[in-house]
């Protein structure tokens, strides 16, 4: 288990940039801050813009039974599927270990693991790839670029992405949001943005006929080393799958809480 402080400023990060970004995307959108449950929904075919986490600090068993079943109440009142975001170290030992059961118990499947990682490691230096040039996303040409490189490396539909990202001013403004251009080829990309005194690094991905070439570590310190420079911050924080994870302590960051990803069971 990882100290507990740095496991509640990853789930208070969260909820901070996904309530930007779930308003950006439709200043409608259902963001509350429930007892025990966040809740960022856009209710948009970009699956990551409809997310809840669980925001109690030392659940119980009982009480984690509770607040899953009440999750996938609000997930059951929407249109779109979305994920139930649960950082595991927020749990009690008990808790811990009934987790998979109870979330099934609650009509919810485990979709995909992630950690959470942080750390005081601005300013980097500035990146250099000798395969890539980088571009900031700002204009729509390039922020359509960079919502379909996610939308291929998680297995969206381009459409998908498109409807999260495509329609946003606040991407390409307050975003530190970059493109890794191989011959002139978005082929990669990474953001931060400032959240409560920190930069948050999001929606790093690389397409995946360009993987294993160092071009999503490249492009997130660019991104990073873009947004420290304009906003003077030194510690930043971010939420990896699997396939990141590996990335990031080489650029500084270290892992908190093991986090689970849920599903609304069809």
């Amino acid at each position: 288990m990882h100290d507990l402080a740095d496991s509640i400023e990853s789930m208070e990060q969260l909820a901070a940039v996904w309530r930007v970004m779930v308003l950006d995307r439709d200043p409608r959108a259902d963001v509350r801050d429930l007892p025990g449950i966040a809740v960022r929904w856009a209710d948009c075919r970009f699956a990551f813009w409809n997310c809840l986490t669980l925001t109690d600090v030392g659940a119980d068993a009982g009480l984690l039974k509770q607040r899953l079943n009440e999750a996938a109440g609000v997930m059951r009142s929407k249109e779109r599927p979305g994920f139930l975001w649960v950082f595991e170290d927020l749990l009690d030992g008990e808790a811990r270990a009934v987790l998979g059961e109870a979330a099934q118990e609650a009509g919810l499947d485990y979709a995909f693991p992630g950690t959470g990682m942080a750390g005081d490691l601005l300013p980097v230096p500035e990146p250099a790839h000798p395969e890539l040039t980088f571009a900031r996303v700002t204009d729509d040409g390039l922020l359509r670029a960079y919502a379909d490189i996610n939308s291929r490396a998680y297995g969206f539909p381009l459409e998908d992405g498109r409807d999260g990202l495509g329609t946003s001013s606040l991407w390409k403004s307050q975003v530190h949001a970059y493109l890794g251009l191989r011959d002139g080829t978005p082929v990669s990309c990474a953001a931060t943005v400032a959240a409560q005194g920190r930069l948050f690094v999001l929606m790093v991905a690389t397409d995946p006929a360009w993987e294993r070439r160092g071009y999503g570590e490249a492009v997130t310190r660019k991104a990073l080393y873009e947004g420290a420079r304009a906003t003077g911050m030194t510690r930043a924080t971010l939420h990896a799958t699997a396939a990141g994870a590996p990335v990031y302590p080489r650029i500084g960051f270290e892992p908190n809480s093991p986090m689970r990803f849920y599903s609304l069971r069809d």
